[in-house]
Formats: C-alpha cells, sequence, structure tokens
C-alpha cells in the first residue's frame, strides 16, 4: 500500500467529504473532492489518486457512468458507495469493474478498512508464476494484461487476478469462498455474488469460439478451468 495514499472521493453530500477527511488526516491520507460526476472525470485525471471512492448518485453523471468512463483507460481501484436497497445499481457496477461496494449509511472506519484492504491487495507481490499461457491466450500478471489469440483485451486487476487464479489450477473446482480469500484477501468484506459477477464479465471478454479452454461454473460449488487436450 502506498506510504501516503491519495483519495478522490466523488459525492454530491458534502457531509461525506467533511467526515471522510477527518478520518483520511488522521489516517495520514491525502485526498481530493469531486461533487458531480463531470468533475469525478476530471479529478481521476488530473489527480491520479491511488483510489476512488464513487456514489452511485451523482448530479451532471452518475456514479455508473462515470464508472464506464473511467474503465475504459484507467484500473485505478473503485470503491463505489450505494444507498441500501440499490442491488441493481450494485451490481452493475460490480460488472463495470468496481473493486468493492460499501452501502449507506456506513461508519467512516469502515470506509478505511476498506480501502486498505483494496491497497494491500493491488500491492503485495504475487508468488506464483506471473505469465500463463495456453493457446490463444496469455494472462500476464506482472504488467496485469490478458491477450487472446495475441490481442490485448481489457480486463480489470480483479478479472486479471481471477483468471490468472483458476487458469493456475487446471481442473481444480474453487468455490466462490476460496476465490474471494485468494483474490480479494481474508477481510473482504463483500460476498459471494460478486465472485459470479466477475466470471460473467471475464466469460464475455475472453471467451470465443472454438477455444481450447473454458471457465466452467460447477453448479452449488464454484468455478474451474478446463483446457481441452
Amino acid at each position: 500500500m502506498p506510504a501516503s495514499p491519495h483519495i478522490l472521493i466523488c459525492d454530491d453530500d458534502p457531509v461525506v467529504h467533511e467526515s471522510l477527511g477527518l478520518y483520511f488526516e488522521n489516517e495520514h491520507f491525502t485526498y481530493s473532492s469531486a461533487y458531480d460526476g463531470k468533475e469525478a472525470l476530471v479529478h481521476a485525471v488530473s489527480d491520479r489518486p491511488d483510489l476512488i471512492i464513487l456514489d452511485l448518485m451523482m448530479p451532471e453523471k452518475t456514479g455508473i457512468e462515470v464508472c464506464r468512463e473511467l474503465r475504459k483507460t484507467m484500473s485505478t481501484p473503485i470503491i463505489i458507495l450505494t444507498a441500501k436497497g440499490e442491488e441493481i445499481d450494485r451490481v452493475l457496477g460490480l460488472e463495470l469493474g468496481a473493486d468493492d461496494y460499501i452501502v449507506k449509511p456506513f461508519s467512516p472506519r469502515e470506509v478505511i478498512a476498506r480501502i486498505k484492504a483494496v491497497l494491500r491487495r493491488i500491492s503485495e507481490p504475487q508468488e506464483s508464476v506471473a505469465v500463463i499461457r495456453y493457446e490463444g491466450l496469455e494472462i500476464n500478471l506482472d504488467n496485469y494484461q490478458v491477450k487472446v489469440n495475441n490481442e490485448l483485451v481489457s480486463c480489470t486487476p480483479k478479472e486479471v487476478e481471477i483468471l490468472h487464479l483458476l487458469a493456475s489450477h487446471v481442473g481444480q473446482v474453487m468455490d466462490r469462498e476460496q476465490i474471494l480469500s485468494l483474490v480479494w484477501g481474508y477481510d473482504y468484506f463483500g460476498d459471494t455474488r460478486t465472485v459470479d459477477t466477475h466470471i460473467k464479465r471475464i466469460r464475455q471478454k475472453v471467451t470465443y469460439e472454438g477455444a481450447p479452454w473454458s471457465l466452467v461454473t460447477v453448479y452449488g460449488v464454484g468455478y474451474k478451468f478446463e483446457v481441452t487436450f
């Protein structure tokens, strides 16, 4: 985790900025603020934050629109803020590449814990083989790139890590809890549906007709990576 991470807070409620800002200062985090979606996009580019706190309900552009735009060019970790009951928007945010979500009302201490967990996961060194190759597929954990038939495919860091994890254990079924633990870390606050969301998105990006490998759902258990020899 960076020594003094810079956090971009995107929310139209000044109270959110004030309350989080006080806790960030105590943790020696630096931060900047955006109060609408358009401002969020500007600050994301100009400030180059280590992590973005993104409210789903903002004027000018919604958090969903902002997340979609950011993921076209940036892999900066995103934690979305969602009101209780906004499950559809929360799932959509995860499908677009958000790394975690927090339901309002929230405790600032919980936000701090989530931020530390996400940044720690990204900065921790990987112990497994960095580059995995199969016919028509390359997963590179050194530069977080995925190639399908020698063409780069835009993937979020979590998508790369999940695909790398499964592809490095061919034929081994991993349940959702295992994937959460190994990819997100033991202190992840989300639920197992997050895994399903990411697997769905990975399939959409890397699967093609005739591929000699596949991500297989083992119903009631989890997922595995299979290769056709």
